[in-house]
């Protein structure tokens, strides 16, 4: 019983501050007033979050400038986890010729000129909009902003976001999480009736949203900004704590700890760090690699768990790419975490492959290290017979950085000096 009245608690107070969605609107990219009342959600602790509703710019654009690629590792972490329900997205029963037609569109335009000839249901409005970013996701970038500006200026556009406001109300949670990260990833304004509409129905049935919608509306909230955001991103807080113990994929956990950052209260970060503990046995190499990225931007301090991590690295690191490596070597410095097993190991084995990495890889190999305050004796006695033979191979500003390096570690290389 006790588990069931915080749920029904927060289930009535996200319900009762949720209002109905405005229908009458001239252009779904304009960014004009809601309403001027504001909404409030009532927390636990009798602190209120108000959901403004007033948006400030009415500017309608194609594109914020973001480098796509630099999100997709985690969305596609999120992807992977769920491997069997992103792909039945495009893998539903085939009732209607508009199934066949969707999977052959190779572009959002293409996406919009079958709107024109079929009316989606609410059902296929939430796939057109995945299938619309999934298209562009394999694209280059110069074709990316092309095919995105197309988009923006196809005439069905603001009709198909017509749509998809009149549908959000009937759609499924599934359906509504995977079109708001969908919108988001494709640049629609995030301060636009389209995506503030999506983002009130994610907080009007918040409390019915299982472990996968949750992780993917937290990848989606960790790219957004705002007050709505905000009370959205404190209800999730409610909402994960309590039902935590029913989570049970590791990178839904992840996700979610990485969206309730550094300013989670510790006792949630100590049942988190609890959770994620009675699951070590399932994590796998990326699994402990991002375990670290994580806490470090939680800014918590786990000993065992980060143990845990670092035994799992310290055996695999040959199947690890540089960017991953050092990203958990930076992590560890973050969190003024030092294994000297996990470092030792990494020292010697990035020594003994030494040709298979450049010369400015091994140069920020150096430079992190010196950040942990850790010496990597093989290391660098390995890079300083590299250095020796072949001098002209480095660059003068990666000279002075391998010169600091060295000497804030005061190495000998008397032993080389004849070389």
């Amino acid at each position: 019983m006790s588990a069931r009245v915080p749920k029904n608690i927060i289930r009535w107070s996200l319900r009762f501050c949720s209002q109905r969605f405005p229908r009458k609107q001239r252009n779904f990219l304009n960014t004009e007033c809601f309403s001027t009342h504001p909404v409030r959600l009532w927390c636990s602790k009798q602190n209120q979050k108000c959901l403004s509703r007033s948006l400030a710019c009415s500017e309608r654009f194609y594109s914020q400038n973001r480098n796509h690629n630099e999100e997709m590792d985690e969305i596609n972490n999120v992807e992977q986890s769920f491997p069997t329900d992103v792909t039945t997205l495009t893998q539903r029963p085939r009732l209607s010729p508009f199934w066949n037609h969707l999977e052959r569109c190779r572009s959002p335009s293409d996406v919009l000129d079958l709107t024109r000839m079929y009316s989606p249901t609410h059902h296929q409005v939430s796939n057109c909009l995945t299938h619309m970013w999934f298209s562009t996701k394999k694209m280059s970038e110069e074709q990316r902003f092309y095919e995105l500006q197309l988009m923006f200026e196809h005439p069905e556009f603001d009709k198909f976001l017509q749509r998809a406001m009149k549908s959000v109300q009937f759609m499924r949670n599934n359906d509504i999480t995977y079109a708001l990260l969908s919108l988001v990833k494709l640049g629609v304004p995030q301060r636009s009736y389209v995506v503030q509409t999506f983002l009130r129905a994610c907080q009007e049935k918040l409390s019915d949203f299982d472990e996968k919608n949750l992780s993917i509306l937290a990848s989606c909230l960790k790219q957004m900004d705002g007050p709505n955001v905000d009370a959205l991103k404190e209800g999730m807080r409610l909402v994960v704590e309590v039902s935590l113990p029913g989570i049970k994929n590791v990178v839904a956990l992840q996700t979610m700890m990485n969206l309730l950052g550094k300013d989670s209260p510790k006792d949630l970060k100590q049942k988190l760090e609890r959770k994620a503990l009675s699951m070590s046995d399932q994590f796998s190499l990326p699994n402990s690699q991002h375990m670290i990225r994580t806490m470090a931007a939680m800014g918590f301090y786990s000993k065992p768990l980060l143990h845990v991590c670092s035994k799992r690295i310290a055996e695999n690191l040959h199947s690890i790419p540089f960017t991953r490596l050092y990203q958990v070597l930076l992590s560890c410095k973050e969190l003024l975490y030092r294994d000297s097993h996990l470092l030792t190991e990494i020292s010697e084995y990035v020594a003994s492959t030494l040709d298979i990495w450049t010369n400015k890889q091994l140069v920020l190999f150096l430079s992190v290290f010196e950040g942990l305050v850790f010496c990597p004796s093989a290391l660098m006695e390995a890079y300083a017979g590299k250095v020796m033979e072949n001098p002209n191979a480095l660059t003068l500003k990666d000279l002075l950085c391998v010169l600091k390096v060295y000497s804030s570690f005061n190495y000998d290389l008397r032993h080389r000096r004849q070389q």
